[in-house]
């Protein structure tokens, strides 16, 4: 049996919200996504598990800053130390788009960091490359679709063609490593990618580019003990009936309001060969976030409906919130925004996002019935309550006048 603590999706740098900590310098958010890490390593090396997996996505980009990159190497050097063999997956986050350019968990392999090894292409580690753990894995971090094309030889003209030959190259790869796979031992697969049937969280919202989606088949092969994926931010089984469990574990902390309601977690996997056993560990202490929608029905008690819109004061310390208000340009005046915000004063952050929505009515000239005006004339009534520019009016009169012309005389 092989102990695998399998993580993904750290994005310790993402700083979209809060301030900076007088201490340390660093932004809160940031000391948010590191205190999960410091969770995960403690646990690594007080467990004594052998070995670390990491699927992906270190960073929210490609270029991390020197300060964040020197947080990341702290806790991955605590794991070299504690000789917990480590693999890093490289992901999609992580990797240059231009072809031959370093990524960013380069640093690790030029400095030969004991225990610790990149996977930065297709590849198939036997128990000489794991420090002879019994154990064999097979490694698909994130390659860009240029990348994809140039390694696997692939020739097409539409992205569908192209992303169809690269899923069939991808499955005879795992094929052929299954093939040369030691049938005693266990076998794991780790991806950075989307999988056909995954639920999405929200890092639609921070993902790069299009997606290569594996096929389902290829993550539920029986051949295999356990499927390490990262990329997606929602925590689930895709194989919860059957072996092998093929798990993302989600990211380590909440990345977005699209992840307002995800529980975070981290893996622990006791693999053996034809059966594994899987520990979901929640993370602690992961800051809330709140996020709330109400549309204005009515212009009275509109503080009081502003209040039931959010929760009570006490529930809001320490969370990241957001009430999107839609409400009738006319009544922007009934809005009590202090009060707003000082029932939201606890709030690590308050968003407020307004959106008055506003009734265009077209009036016509006095007098005057619609039957009585021509096509051009309304049209020009829509421009002009709509508020489009005189020349704009002018040039789509013109172009009107042509089309209604060339409708009458059948041309």
């Amino acid at each position: 049996m092989v102990k695998i603590l399998h993580f993904a999706d750290a994005h310790i740098d993402i700083v979209t919200h809060g301030r900076h900590d007088p201490t340390t310098g660093l932004p809160v958010r940031v000391m948010d996504f590191l205190r999960s890490l410091d969770t995960i390593v403690a646990c690594a090396i007080e467990e004594q598990v052998d070995l670390v997996l990491f699927a992906g996505d270190a960073y929210k980009d490609r270029n991390p800053a020197p300060t964040y990159q020197r947080e990341w190497h702290k806790r991955i050097v605590r794991l070299s130390q504690a000789g917990i063999p480590t693999l890093l997956l490289v992901g999609n986050h992580d990797l240059s788009p231009a072809l031959g350019r370093a990524h960013a968990l380069n640093e690790f392999s030029t400095l030969q960091v004991p225990h610790v090894r990149v996977l930065d292409k297709p590849d198939f580690l036997s128990p000489p490359d794991l420090e002879n753990l019994p154990l064999q894995i097979i490694a698909l971090p994130w390659i860009s679709r240029s990348g994809m094309m140039a390694h696997f030889e692939v020739r097409g003209q539409s992205t569908e063609e192209i992303y169809r030959q690269l899923e069939e190259r991808l499955s005879a790869q795992m094929a052929y490593c299954l093939e040369q796979a030691d049938p005693e031992l266990p076998t794991v697969l780790t991806a950075h990618a989307s999988v056909q049937g995954a639920r999405y969280g929200g890092e639609r919202m921070v993902m790069l580019g299009n997606d290569l989606v594996l096929p389902a088949a290829l993550v539920k092969d029986p051949r295999l003990d356990y499927v390490a994926l990262g990329h997606i931010h929602k925590a689930q089984n895709l194989n919860e009936e059957g072996h092998p469990p093929a798990i993302y574990p989600g990211s380590i902390e909440r990345v977005d309001f699209g992840e307002a309601n995800d529980d975070k977690f981290f893996v622990i996997a006791e693999v053996e060969k034809g059966h594994t056993r899987v520990e979901w560990r929640q993370l602690t202490g992961i800051r809330p976030f709140v996020d709330r929608f109400l549309r204005l029905e009515s212009p009275d008690n509109v503080a009081e409906q502003l209040r039931s819109a959010l929760p009570p004061a006490s529930e809001l310390k320490d969370a990241i919130v957001r009430l999107v208000l839609e409400y009738p340009r006319e009544w922007e005046a009934l809005i009590d925004e202090a009060a707003i915000h000082e029932h939201t004063a606890q709030a690590f952050e308050f968003h407020l996002v307004k959106r008055p929505q506003q009734e265009t009515r077209i009036r016509l000239p006095q007098d005057q019935a619609i039957g009585a005006l021509s096509p051009l004339e309304l049209l020009e009534l829509y421009w002009r309550a709509n508020h489009f520019a005189e020349d704009e009016i002018q040039a789509l009169s013109n172009l009107a006048a042509e089309i209604i012309q060339q409708q009458e005389t059948g041309e």
